[in-house]
């Protein structure tokens, strides 16, 4: 039947998909969006709306799933970056920024950054706006009244202000630097104490100790070795840094009027006109861009290098707590060496030493056998004890050439 399954001769009503779906809330989650007005928002959205929202790719929304382990990426695309770094995971457009799962405590002070400083940003960039509004003739006093908001300055030092889409990936950048930092700060406050110790005092506790610290270094030394690779691989392609300016694209795609004015500010929805402008687009940005940002990516190489330098001073860190826990590993070894050959020696001493009380007794147990000896003919012991006394003072005196002739050849140091 058409809206039934027969089941053991039993109908049973067949849900529509949207009902099924919206009862399981598959792919449904929550994202915290912050737009390039300021406003700032946690919305429930489901893959295909988050799809449409950002021109992004279901291969590309698997980036950012928090139930995923993906390998940290920094997608370039037509509409949106896609970043996953250590914890950030965000979709990044000309017009707003979404964070999956933003009510994670690991994000907290990313999260808090997003709001504070885009909304900053938002508010500055609209203050910008009424000043461009504002007749010619207005004083200048009234002109600088409108610009008391604070503004972001980027790592580059330069009065221009960055646009959206860089100023959120230089806070997703900022956080992961800070937040390797503090990894790493926190290690050398833990690994160097208890190096120290283990040098001073071997033992079982301290070596326990220094093996995890060994394992959290080279944990940690990996991280942060793949987010510079990360940085490294934005700055050696500059069309994919053109691939970047998404503020630049929307402007260029709207003077070529794929993208209705009205529309840029408003909805993310209706970001485009239909699904053939945005064939369009993607073939007309991309000719657009080639000839055109790629000489004038000093902005993005400059941001993300100056960020690079601080991943490489972190990589630095590790990599001297790396060779001091080399060093002191080679110090351990050196100690236990020692200590090996030590006992060596005192082995060696004693197996001379027993060497030479068997050849005593040897000597003592020839004269036990009941062989007559006129030496015994006088009845008496003396003979026995002068016997005894001569084997002793033997072994002695061989045992003490066996240890010097030992020193002589350098066996025993």
């Amino acid at each position: 039947m058409g809206d039934h399954i027969e089941l053991n001769r039993r109908y049973i009503p067949v849900l529509p998909y949207q009902t099924r779906m919206k009862r399981k809330g598959a792919g449904v989650r929550t994202w915290l969006v912050v737009s390039k007005l300021g406003r700032v928002s946690v919305e429930e959205l489901g893959k295909q709306a988050v799809m449409h929202r950002t021109g992004i790719t279901a291969r590309d929304l698997r980036v950012v799933e928090p139930d995923l382990s993906y390998p940290y990426a920094v997608l370039r695309r037509e509409r949106a970056v896609v970043v996953h770094l250590e914890h950030v995971k965000a979709i990044v457009t000309a017009d707003e920024v979404l964070v999956p799962n933003p009510r994670d405590p690991r994000i907290a002070s990313f999260v808090y950054d997003l709001e504070f400083r885009l909304s900053d940003f938002g508010a500055t960039t609209t203050s910008d706006k009424a000043m461009e509004q504002l007749p010619t003739d207005t004083p200048l006093e009234a002109r600088g009244s409108r610009r008391e908001a604070p503004t972001n300055e980027s790592k580059m030092g330069n009065s221009k202000p960055l646009p959206f889409e860089f100023r959120a990936f230089e806070i997703c950048m900022e956080f992961v630097c800070k937040s390797l930092e503090s990894e790493t700060s926190t290690l050398e406050e833990e690994a160097y104490p208890t190096l120290d110790r283990l040098s001073a005092k071997i033992s079982t506790n301290n070596l326990k100790h220094v093996r995890i610290i060994k394992g959290r270094l080279v944990a940690l030394t990996g991280r942060v070795q793949k987010v510079r690779n990360e940085f490294e691989h934005i700055l050696d392609d500059d069309m994919d840094m053109a691939q970047m300016y998404l503020t630049d694209k929307l402007a260029t795609l709207q003077s070529e009027g794929l993208v209705l004015e009205d529309e840029i500010d408003g909805d993310a929805d209706a970001f485009l006109l239909d699904d053939d402008i945005d064939e369009n687009m993607s073939n007309k940005s991309s000719t657009v861009f080639a000839s055109d940002l790629k000489p004038n990516v000093e902005e993005l190489e400059m941001l993300v290098g100056a960020y690079l330098v601080e991943i490489g001073g972190i990589l630095n860190k590790l990599s001297t707590l790396k060779e001091y826990v080399h060093n002191t590993e080679d110090y351990i070894n050196i100690v236990l060496d020692d200590k090996q050959n030590q006992l060596l020696r005192m082995g060696l001493i004693i197996a001379t030493a027993s060497f030479i009380i068997t050849l005593g007794s040897v000597g003592m147990d020839s004269l036990n056998m009941n062989i007559g000896i006129s030496l015994f003919d006088s009845g008496t012991y003396s003979q026995f004890y002068q016997v005894f006394g001569g084997c002793v003072v033997s072994s002695v005196f061989l045992y003490i050439v066996a240890i010097l002739v030992l020193k002589l050849l350098g066996v025993l140091g």
